[in-house]
Order: structure tokens, then sequence, then C-alpha cells
């Protein structure tokens, strides 16, 4: 039996065997993650510290909650994009 081969833009070959992922399923697998994750948590909160006294060797800090919204958009086009993808790279062909 062959191995198959692919090629990589202008890049080297190398051989899949039997059981390996293709990239496009497996950047299709992390856009359906990443699509659901943004759905379901609709932004990133981090926190920050800001100094809000500084005199002289005494310093008062304050620590803030920020929120990084995610528009559901986004996380629609990642998990649709990845649905198209996955359906496409496992396509035979």
């Amino acid at each position: 039996m062959e191995p198959l081969f692919i090629k990589i833009r202008s890049g080297p070959q190398f051989p899949l065997r039997k059981g390996q992922m293709k990239p496009k399923i497996i950047i299709a697998i992390v856009l359906i993650i990443l699509g659901i994750a943004a759905l379901a948590y609709q932004g990133i909160t981090y926190k920050t510290r800001e100094k809000v006294v500084d005199l002289g060797p005494i310093q008062v800090t304050a620590e803030k909650t920020r929120t990084f919204p995610l528009p559901p958009i986004l996380g629609a086009i990642a998990l649709v994009g990845g649905i198209v993808l996955l359906i496409t790279g496992s396509r035979k062909g």
C-alpha cells in the first residue's frame, strides 16, 4: 500500500499515515470549540491593577475587573466555519 502525500504550499511533502488527521479537520475542530466557547461565555473577563495613590513610600492600588465583550456573531461564524471545514475536509478525493 502506497502512502498518501500532502503538499503544503511549496513546502516539502510528507506522508499521511492511516489514522492521522488532516490539517483541515484539526482546524475545523478548533474553530468549533472556539465558536461554542464564544457563544457560551459572551466575553473575556480579566483583572487589572491601577495605582490610586502614590505618595512616596505609600502606594495604594485598586484591582479592577474589566470585560472584553465577544459578539455572538463571532461565535456563530466560527462554529459554522468549523462545521463547513469539517464537512469539506472529511470528504475523500
